[in-house]
């Protein structure tokens, strides 16, 4: 089985924006939220490029709109 490993991330991550609970869930157990979110019961280690994948994209996300309020403070 192959996956698109960014196509997946970013729906994933549109999916966390979206649900607040979900992304709380996330943060404390990542891989547990993954697997609830994906019906797929891997092991850690092959969900783990997931995992940092979303972390980079939702802090690249977050940065961006920090980036903005301050942009709004100039």
């Amino acid at each position: 089985m192959s996956i698109d490993v960014k196509a997946t991330i970013e729906e994933l991550v549109s999916k966390l924006q979206k649900d607040p609970a979900l992304l709380q869930s996330f943060q404390k157990d990542p891989v547990k939220a993954l697997e609830q979110l994906t019906g797929m019961n891997l092991p850690d280690e092959q969900l783990q490029p997931l995992v940092t994948g979303i972390k980079a994209k939702l802090a690249a996300s977050g940065l961006g709109d920090k980036l903005d309020g301050l942009k709004k403070l100039f």
